[in-house]
């Protein structure tokens, strides 16, 4: 499961807007901003669903271990897997 946190952190790294990503992941901006809030809102597991893959298919492995959670972006032969 994603978390607010990875989701900012992860288009901190990409360099997408809300806007870009709620695109990508075919999402309502209300759904995503519901998302990444830090108040524990509800959010459909369908729209953390589309937003992890969007991030996926972007280069992005989202990490979870007892120590915690993180986000780690990968690159193919020295270029960028995807573009803003």
């Amino acid at each position: 499961m994603i978390t607010a946190r990875q989701s900012r952190a992860a288009r901190a790294l990409l360099g997408w807007t809300q806007e870009t990503l709620a695109d990508r992941a075919q999402v309502s901006l209300t759904a995503l901003k519901r998302l990444e809030s830090e108040s524990g809102l509800e959010v459909y597991e369908t729209t953390r669903d589309q937003v992890r893959r969007a991030f996926e298919s972007a280069g992005i492995v989202l990490l979870s271990t007892e120590k915690g959670e993180g986000v780690l972006r990968l690159h193919e032969s020295g270029k960028q897997l995807a573009k803003p």
